[in-house]
């Protein structure tokens, strides 16, 4: 915040998160734990991270998955664009 309590621009907030990430200062902030229901009852955590450290999070993705899926298995599924359960499990069935 400025002096007069106020949030900073975008583009100022943008500059201090760059340079916070370049010179090693960010920091990722807690994550908010919520608890969401079960179908069958119960109660699950959830956690939610700030909307800066999913952007960050998401930035760093889009750099590093285009250098390291070409790496993966072929046979590897999970968390991979365009691939999924069903894609395994067809997959399997072959």
């Amino acid at each position: 915040m400025d002096r007069r309590g106020q949030e900073p621009a975008p583009a100022q907030a943008g500059d201090a998160l760059i340079t916070a990430l370049l010179d090693g200062s960010s920091q990722p902030q807690p994550v908010r734990g919520v608890e969401i229901p079960k179908p069958g009852g119960g109660k699950r955590q959830l956690g939610i991270p700030t909307v800066v450290d999913r952007l960050v999070q998401q930035a760093i993705l889009q750099v590093l998955e285009p250098l390291l899926d070409p790496s993966f298995s072929a046979s590897s599924f999970g968390f991979r664009p365009g691939r999924g359960a069903h894609d395994a499990l067809r997959r399997a069935r072959e």
